[in-house]
């Protein structure tokens, strides 16, 4: 089942966090603002309260939690209840797809990924941002997840292992970003982004969908 119960027990918590760290927000939302597609329609899945698809100029979402969406449609965003094993779209809608800190809280990264995969058009645009596992601010994450509200019950995945599970699912063509090359205690101003990853503990990764290969076949016929 989908982990909605620490977000709706702890919604002002998860705000606040933003609020304290301004500076670890707005060094993500700075490295995918850098990928998001131009005058292109999209859906944030795991909207959460809307707090960076507001920012980006994201028009829809989904989240399975009631207090978070009532919270994103209050900045304006079409709010679906739902999950990302079931999207309840149209195959081939939307022109990319993000998703933030959204994928160590799926049930089935694999039917996620194929979901996202049906909904995007050919030539669309798969843009994934997470905290890599293997980076030093991952493994505090996963060092404290014990301790943690919202990342108890969580899956941390490294670089590999997402594009891995992109692969599985039809994407290709990945680009790579990555900030926060600092501990978060230090940071006093938003990070740089640079391509790849290795460095940076927040990755984003835009992946593409494979053009309809069919058409060819089908006039063969």
């Amino acid at each position: 089942m989908a982990i909605i119960k620490p977000f709706e027990e702890n919604t002002e918590q998860y705000e606040n966090w933003f609020e304290r760290n301004e500076y670890v927000y707005r060094s993500e939302l700075f490295a995918i603002k850098k990928v998001i597609p131009k005058a292109a329609e999209g859906i944030e899945i795991g909207v959460g309260t809307g707090r960076f698809a507001a920012q980006l100029g994201i028009t829809y979402g989904i989240d399975p939690s009631n207090k978070m969406r009532e919270i994103a449609e209050e900045k304006g965003i079409k709010v679906c209840n739902g999950i990302a094993e079931d999207l309840p779209y149209m195959d081939m809608q939307f022109d990319f797809v993000l998703m933030v800190t959204t994928i160590c809280f799926l049930d089935d990264i694999d039917a996620a990924f194929k979901e996202v995969y049906r909904i995007l058009k050919p030539d669309g645009s798969f843009i994934i941002g997470f905290i890599d596992k293997n980076s030093p601010l991952g493994q505090i994450y996963r060092k404290n997840k014990a301790n943690s509200v919202f990342y108890r019950e969580a899956t941390f995945y490294s670089v590999d292992e997402v594009v891995f599970h992109l692969k599985s699912s039809g994407f290709n063509t990945f680009t790579f970003n990555q900030t926060l090359f600092k501990p978060v205690a230090l940071l006093s101003d938003i990070e740089p982004v640079k391509q790849g990853y290795g460095e940076g503990s927040f990755i984003v990764i835009k992946s593409q969908k494979k053009e309809v290969d069919n058409w060819e076949n089908t006039k063969k016929l």
